[in-house]
């Protein structure tokens, strides 16, 4: 390791390597994505054509972080973790299940209330499976959860307890997102409740650190539950239904309200060794 350089393989990441992160991911992310807000906003003309390669900025910055800390090795070892099978499978179960039960618990109450979304798919269920390969791919997941998952939260829960680090991870994931909100092309975000977002966003963070405890800080759960969730809105829009949108708000606050009781704050995991202090383990 280089003399002074952030450790990039454990939880003990410090303060700098933390700052790091986050200079990166959002240097690398608003240079992409700033400039066609103020373009959008009137308060530029135009701007040159920019690469449509903005989400990639948590994942970019934690490779560079982890190969400046570590070399080569370090950034093998975090790509690594997106295959790494040694937790126990029954956790796959939260991991593919929760989200969607989720958004289609929160559609039968846009069915009763008759505000029943428009779906991509009708007509075409191939568009299903294609969808999840995509989204997994280039809808989010491979973009950022080696950043935030897999970089930034076992610092941030090693120093506040898993619920305080799921919290803050979070809510930096939300304010990350905030100039997709200005661009008229992001179409999920464009003039929506930026509030709601930050709350959903946040409660699912605390749900993915939950299954991250669990499964030996591999990966591969949260690359999968965060395809699930964006799948799930994706296919099933219901925020295009108030009623069905305050219903999934209520249903992630109840679900995680729930776990946390049960499982704990501090580590959101019973008994075993608590993962901040093994997550990076090579």
């Amino acid at each position: 390791m280089k003399a002074g350089a952030p450790s990039a393989d454990s939880a003990d990441v410090g303060w700098g390597g933390v700052v790091a992160f986050l200079v990166l991911t959002f240097g690398f992310s608003w240079g992409m994505w700033v400039p066609q807000a103020l373009v959008a906003e009137g308060v530029l003309e135009s701007v040159p054509t920019l690469p449509s390669i903005g989400a990639f900025g948590p994942t970019l910055a934690a490779f560079v972080l982890v190969t400046y800390a570590n070399g080569v090795g370090g950034a093998r070892h975090l790509a690594r973790r997106a295959v790494q099978l040694d937790f126990p499978k029954r956790w796959l179960i939260p991991t593919l299940v929760l989200a969607p039960a989720i958004v289609l618990l929160s559609l039968g109450v846009a069915v009763v209330t008759e505000t029943v979304p428009s779906f991509p798919w009708a007509g075409s269920l191939l568009i299903l499976p294609i969808a999840f390969v995509v989204i997994l791919l280039l809808g989010g997941p491979v973009q950022e959860e080696f950043g935030w998952r897999g970089y930034l939260l076992g610092p941030l829960q090693a120093r506040f307890s898993a619920l305080g680090g799921g919290i803050a991870v979070g809510l930096i994931w939300a304010l990350w997102h905030v100039p997709l909100f200005y661009i008229p092309s992001e179409t999920i975000y464009y003039q929506s409740s930026f509030v709601g977002f930050t709350v959903s966003v946040t409660l699912l963070s605390v749900l993915m650190t939950w299954v991250y405890n669990n499964t030996n800080a591999s990966l591969l759960p949260a690359l999968l539950f965060h395809t699930t969730w964006n799948w799930s809105q994706g296919m099933f829009p219901i925020l295009e239904s108030d009623p069905a949108s305050l219903t999934m708000v209520v249903l992630l606050v109840v679900t995680t309200g729930a776990i946390v009781a049960y499982w704990g704050p501090r580590r959101l995991r019973r008994g075993g060794v608590s993962v901040s202090t093994r997550s990076f383990e090579r």
